[in-house]
């Protein structure tokens, strides 16, 4: 593998995991610049991690260090324009959720891709760990029967004080609240493992913050297979919690864990008194323990760019999860079902995820 010029975008509190997946990969990868609007801040992260190029413009850095891939890791509502000048500038993207605003929104990074031949790739490390890729593997074999009962449950605390930042809470720069925010990384690999979602019911609600957006959201879920699905996400719970559960025909496996996980964070149950040494076997095939994490997900990326194949998470695979994020809150907007593929260009939730025009909010 070719050794690729890699640069980040947004030095603020996330950026250690992309530092990290860097480093982790860097006999494939040179981080060769860092970005952002904050001189003072980009200077001490590059300073730290022996960075050569420090720059406060994107257009000038993508001109002057021409990288493979660009991290993106700025506030959600920047997303968007940022991944345009990438592709545009040569650069393939790896950015971090949520993606953009909306579905019309992916609708013009879809565009932008098929025009310069480059691929954005969003952040869904819950996926790649080696316990999900095992999961998964065993549902598409059916080694654990059909899929029945689904939960998943974002359980997570924000103090006020965390709204603080000028930009969290708001519609507008945040673009929802723990569904789009927090949430969706575990949803993700829910809705990954579980196959194409057909219908949403959903409430959100702000109960304990002064926010624009929702603090905790509530949905049910049923999927093309017949399986059925809650979901849960809140900023609201002192003891915080990720937590997916499914039940098949077979057996019971469950995950339950903060920001990442490893195998012992799993769990796998067959019926009381039930003695199968096959189903239980299957599950105990499972010998690679690789955490999930942001590097393993570089690392395949990596190895997309090398060959020129559009990445696992981009594409129609990122849009059925932004799509089904819209349909949960045109839901619970709308206090109606909403169905997979409602919502097209005339409907004001393709738009914004709260389907109101950027003009009215605040009003």
């Amino acid at each position: 593998m070719n050794l690729h010029r890699v640069a980040i975008i947004g030095t603020g509190s996330s950026v250690g995991n992309h530092l990290s997946a860097i480093n982790a990969v860097r006999d494939h990868a040179e981080l060769v610049a860092a970005v952002d609007l904050d001189e003072a801040r980009v200077k001490t992260v590059c300073e730290a991690n022996h960075i050569p190029g420090c720059y406060t413009n994107t257009l000038k850095m993508l001109a002057a260090e021409r990288p493979d891939l660009v991290h993106i890791v700025t506030p959600p509502a920047t997303h968007k324009n940022l991944i345009l000048e990438c592709l545009e500038a040569g650069a393939w993207v790896y950015c971090e959720k949520p993606l953009c605003a909306s579905l019309s929104e992916f609708d013009e990074i879809d565009q932008a891709e098929q025009r310069t031949g480059r691929y954005v790739s969003t952040v869904s490390q819950w996926r790649f760990g080696s316990a999900a890729k095992h999961v998964k593997h065993l549902i598409e074999t059916q080694a654990l029967g059909k899929p029945l009962v689904g939960i998943c449950n974002t359980l997570w605390y924000r103090t006020p004080d965390y709204y603080c930042v000028p930009w969290r809470g708001k519609w507008q720069t945040e673009i929802g609240g723990p569904t789009m925010t927090l949430g969706i990384h575990l949803m993700d690999l829910f809705l990954w493992l579980t196959g194409d979602w057909q219908e949403v019911s959903a409430m959100t609600g702000t109960l304990d913050r002064d926010i624009e957006v929702e603090d905790v959201s509530l949905a049910m879920v049923r999927f093309g297979n017949g399986l059925m699905g809650t979901i849960a996400n809140s900023v609201l719970s002192p003891r915080q919690e990720s937590y997916l559960r499914l039940d098949f025909q077979k057996a019971t496996v469950e995950v339950s864990a903060l920001y990442r996980y490893s195998n012992t964070n799993w769990r796998f149950s067959l019926p009381d008194r039930v003695d199968d040494p096959h189903t239980r076997a299957s599950w105990e095939n499972l010998t690679e323990d690789i955490s999930s994490g942001h590097g393993v997900q570089l690392s395949e990326i990596l190895d997309s760019l090398e060959t020129g194949q559009r990445p696992s998470v981009s594409g129609a695979e990122a849009r059925r999860i932004l799509e089904f994020a819209a349909s949960l809150y045109k839901s619970a907007f709308t206090s109606r079902p909403v169905h997979r593929g409602d919502i097209g260009p005339d409907d004001p939730f393709y738009y914004r995820m709260n389907g109101t025009p950027q003009t009215m909010e605040g009003t």
